[in-house]
């Protein structure tokens, strides 16, 4: 589990973000796969959301999580989800609520961790490109601030992401953030492919972040895809041609 000196001043809040260590899961899903989304053996994926949960001293119904769309939609969570209740369709989530733990889940996408230590208000967000561009990041800063939280109080954690060197970009892409800000050249730099381009979504996120007023930003150095061995990655998949790939946990509670 990885751990950011941002949130890790705040003696109020636990959080993490999970490797894919330390799960049962075999084979491509080996072995922390929480993507219940994911063609993994229900069983295990169960077990390991347990141990993420175990892993803040709380059971596994404390720990919420969603059917992640890459929308810019917010969820407010007030009480743990009774049995058989299903996840609300939404990217982010946002509580004030001591003792339940939210998660977000990633394979190449932005993990985001937020905590407004002197409200007691703490958030999570899915940030892919599309959730991103739509707001989603803006819109998780405004359901806080309806908490009582303050933007210029916030500390935004970034989690581990797919790097710019690993995300290859077609022709058509740049143009849907060059026409939204001209200044969103900085986030693309060429590529060996002809007309195609490297995308820094976590400096892209990272703006986005700055622009909503947020305090404080730390950003997580490390490449989903290229580092093989602590996470799961999408795009490594894809490009292997293997049939599914398992889901990493970042995890943000409030413990007082």
């Amino acid at each position: 589990m990885i751990t950011l000196g941002a949130l890790n001043d705040i003696p109020t809040i636990r959080h993490g973000f999970f490797t894919r260590e330390g799960g049962v899961s075999s084979g491509i899903y080996g072995s922390l796969n929480c993507g219940v989304g994911s063609s993994d053996d229900p069983a295990n994926v169960t077990e390991n959301r347990r141990r993420c949960a175990a892993a803040f001293d709380l059971p596994a119904d404390r720990l919420m999580t969603l059917y992640q769309v890459h929308s810019p939609d917010v969820v407010t969570v007030e009480r743990p989800r009774a049995a058989g209740e299903p996840p609300p369709r939404a990217d982010a989530l946002v509580t004030s609520t001591p003792g339940i733990a939210l998660g977000i889940l990633t394979a190449d996408c932005v993990p985001i961790l937020f905590a407004d230590a002197e409200a007691g208000v703490i958030g999570a967000a899915h940030a892919g490109w599309k959730g991103a561009k739509a707001g989603v990041i803006e819109a998780t800063v405004q359901a806080m601030t309806a908490l009582g939280a303050s933007a210029e109080r916030i500390v935004a954690a970034i989690g581990p992401c797919i790097a710019q060197r690993s995300y290859e970009v077609g022709p058509e892409f740049p143009g849907r953030f060059l026409d939204e800000d001209p200044a969103n050249a900085d986030f693309f730099a060429p590529a060996r492919r002809e007309g195609h381009s490297m995308f820094d979504i976590g400096g892209y996120v990272s703006r986005r972040l700055g622009q909503a007023g947020v305090g404080m930003i730390q950003r997580c150095p490390n490449d989903t895809v290229s580092e093989e061995d602590r996470f799961f990655s999408y795009r490594r998949a894809t490009l292997r041609g293997e049939p599914d790939y398992g889901r990493g946990m970042s995890v943000i509670v409030r413990q007082n």
